[in-house]
């Protein structure tokens, strides 16, 4: 049982919409910076991309739970604190180390990756619309928990090499905390997200077991 009402969910998404506009607008523009990005590759590239997943993790971990969702949720508290954690641990494998590569392999992982980007951009609002979750009640791009990690993941699948395992962790575990609660909440855009940490995992899992040699960069 949850400890709020669907309508009181939406409602929250609804004033943190309103709080935050047009931040929307750029969150949309990082993402798409870092898609492409991902495709040019190079350690610059890299390291701006894993800037744009990093601020997005913060910044939804402070400015949606901590601020927003604990208003209706007191483990919000907890859910801010794991987004904050992701956001400093990529920026400490990707921006302090210099562990992750991006790049379009052309293998299965690259192509859900791929999908997941898309999915989390664009069919993520549609379908949210046409099941009558209209704006300013809709979770949005960038900036809410859910598509937050759909596109990270689909933006990890994207990478050379494959990422350590504490940079999914948390990704793993919001897609099963997002995504039951989005059945229970009745999110239909949500459903892919219970599922694609799962095959995120696998994915990668696949592609670190077969030696091979990653694209030249």
């Amino acid at each position: 049982m949850l400890p709020f009402t669907p309508e009181q969910f939406m409602s929250v998404f609804a004033s943190y919409n309103a709080a935050i506009w047009p931040v929307q607008f750029l969150a949309y523009a990082l993402g798409a910076i870092a898609f492409a990005l991902a495709f040019r590759g190079g350690p610059r590239s890299d390291r701006a991309i894993v800037v744009i997943l990093a601020i997005m993790w913060a910044y939804t971990g402070i400015g949606y739970h901590l601020t927003f969702f604990a208003a209706i949720n007191t483990a919000a508290y907890g859910f801010g604190a794991l987004f904050v954690i992701e956001a400093a641990a990529l920026g400490y494998a990707g921006v302090y180390r210099n562990r992750l590569n991006f790049g379009f392999r052309a293998d299965p992982a690259a192509w859900v990756g791929v999908l997941f980007v898309v999915y989390s951009a664009v069919l993520y609002p549609l379908i949210g619309i046409s099941t009558g979750h209209h704006y300013p009640a809709l979770p949005m791009f960038g900036v809410t928990p859910c598509p937050v990690t759909i596109f990270t993941l689909g933006m990890l699948l994207l990478t050379t090499n494959p990422p350590s395992g504490y940079l999914l962790a948390i990704p793993l575990l919001w897609s099963l905390i997002g995504g039951s609660a989005a059945i229970l909440l009745q999110i239909p855009q949500d459903w892919l997200l219970l599922a694609s940490g799962a095959i995120t995992a696998l994915l990668l899992l696949v592609r670190r077991s077969p030696p091979g040699l990653a694209p030249a960069r």
